[in-house]
């Protein structure tokens, strides 16, 4: 059987006891949900649940204690679930945006956990789908696989410079939020795993986005309601662009060298070497960004610039004829510049004013008088911004209800947002929370209009040069306390920005009921 298909352990199914059911709680804080998944090689089950103390949701780890095996050295697998809480504890500190930051560590023997579970790690929920879910209705457009990859190769490659191993080679470990970024959600990854099976994963959460179909564990894919990958009668992996074509080269290699279905120069040893191609990779997309883009076998997406019509032929795999057409239009550029340089010399010589004596039309009618031109502009007319991107931005936590905060730009004041409910004003628990609007463009904005019901809210409007920057990036423009019904906040001095970000330093209500909702917030540009 070759490598990448066999079971990495084999482990007996864990007991259905009752545990670990829906609605049982774990420390008498975190309560059971939905088991979303399972991972048996790591005696793991994962489950969506609820911090009791704090309200939030949040991603549990589940170690079950196995049925006894007298033939094992670790009969119910406690040694082994041991080991995995203690690279929990020594991996606590690390926090990276491709990773679900980890909150709780619940030892084996904690006050309150069931017989039945061995440990269990507990981290932030990441808001979005599943990889399967992702796939359901087809292969993921090329280029948008590698964008969604790169931060979980971001973080693999920063897990491994400080000595760790993400876990990311489980179909069901791994989640794409809703901005198109995939983030390991669960943590305690096996015991034996080491820095080459991320690298593995990696590979195959990118076969997976372009194929629908997962090349490592059989059972895994079965599990996480994946097609399992074909393979060549000798056992090879067949590569993505054979199953779908139009797979750039590029992302074709890259998949097979992570998996190791390559060898000598071709195979890919490392997180880093993952993440470096996958930014050549976009880099090179961005550069080609005026040009049609090539079929890779995934229809365009509504939203696209360029549909199916406008597609080309892939010739990215002739790098000459590229480098000569981006020098053909370089000089075509140049000579167009010169052309338009000489007209217009020849045009201000023609129509220019002479230093003569004015002609004399012989019978010419009188000149009437010229009512002088009116002093200054019609004032600027509202022209709301379209086609807004929200979401939560909570440097510190874990984003207030971010499944919910689309309702802040979709016109309708029936629907809103709203922050968690604290029982202390801020900055007690945290200096604020905010939610980031990003545009198609580049807009100079004339105001704002903020419907709240929270009157007495403290909201600081601020410039980001991205949307997924640092709060200490970020620009102040102007300070506003909201009022009952709709707030009109005067934008008419500030710079033209892509992204605006509406952070919350003031709550309304008061006492223990802290909380700040946002009905609907429309962006007006300037139109004169």
């Amino acid at each position: 059987m070759p490598e990448q298909a066999r079971p990495t352990e084999r482990i007996p199914a864990a007991r259905d006891v009752v545990g670990t059911t829906s609605g049982s709680t774990l420390t008498d804080r975190y309560r059971l949900l939905q088991r979303v998944g399972s991972d048996l090689g790591a005696g793991a089950e994962f489950w969506r649940a609820e911090d009791t103390v704090l309200r939030r949701p949040v991603a549990i780890t589940v170690l079950r204690r196995l049925p006894v095996d007298d033939r094992s050295d670790d009969p119910e697998g406690a040694a082994r679930a041991g080991d995995m809480v203690v690279r929990a504890l020594r991996s606590g500190c690390f926090e990276h945006a491709g990773s679900a930051r980890l909150l709780d560590v619940l030892a084996p023997g904690s006050h309150g956990l069931p017989d039945d579970v061995l440990g269990a790690a507990v981290a932030e929920w990441v808001p979005g789908r599943s990889l399967s879910e992702v796939v359901a209705a087809g292969p993921v457009r090329a280029l948008r696989a590698a964008r969604i990859l790169e931060p979980l190769a971001a973080a693999a490659m920063e897990a491994h410079q400080q000595g760790l191993v993400l876990g990311c080679d489980h179909p069901q470990r791994v989640r794409i939020t809703p901005d198109g970024r995939a983030q390991l959600a669960f943590l305690l990854p096996r015991p034996s795993l080491t820095a080459a099976d991320d690298v593995r994963g990696l590979g195959a959460v990118l076969y997976t986005l372009l194929t629908r179909r997962w090349p490592l564990s059989v059972a895994d894919a079965a599990r996480a309601e994946l097609v399992s990958a074909e393979r060549t009668p000798s056992g090879a992996l067949r590569s993505a662009s054979a199953l779908r074509p139009g797979v750039p080269l590029e992302l074709d290699t890259l998949c097979t060298g992570a998996l190791g279905q390559s060898e000598g120069l071709g195979r890919v040893h490392t997180a880093a070497a993952v993440h470096r191609l996958l930014t050549e990779v976009l880099a090179e997309d961005e550069e080609a960004a005026l040009f049609p883009p090539v079929h890779d076998g995934a229809p365009a997406e509504p939203d696209d610039v360029w549909q199916d019509e406008d597609r080309v032929a892939d010739t990215r795999r002739d790098p000459v004829r590229r480098r000569n057409l981006m020098i053909g239009l370089s000089v075509l550029a140049v000579c167009v510049l010169l052309v338009l340089g000489y007209l217009g010399v020849q045009l201000g010589s023609l129509f220019g004013a002479g230093g003569g004596p004015a002609p004399i039309v012989v019978n010419a009618p009188p000149v009437a008088a010229q009512a002088p031109a009116a002093v200054g502009t019609a004032p600027a007319a509202q022209s709301p911004v379209t086609n807004v991107a929200v979401g939560v931005f909570d440097p510190t936590g874990d984003g207030d209800n971010a499944d919910d905060v689309s309702a802040v730009t979709d016109g309708n004041p029936a629907t809103s947002w709203k922050t968690q409910q604290y029982l202390q004003p801020f900055p007690a628990l945290k200096p604020g929370v905010g939610v980031m609007a990003s545009f198609v463009s580049a807009e100079q904005l004339s105001q704002l209009r903020i419907d709240s019901p929270s009157a007495g809210s403290v909201i600081e409007v601020r410039s980001a040069p991205t949307a997924d920057t640092e709060f200490s990036e970020t620009i102040p423009v102007t300070t506003v306390t909201l009022q009952q019904g709709e707030t009109v906040v005067p934008l008419t001095d500030s710079q033209p920005t892509q992204h605006l970000l509406l952070w919350i330093t003031k709550l309304g209500g008061g006492g223990t009921t802290n909380v700040t909702q946002l009905d609907d917030v429309t962006f007006d540009r300037a139109v004169r």
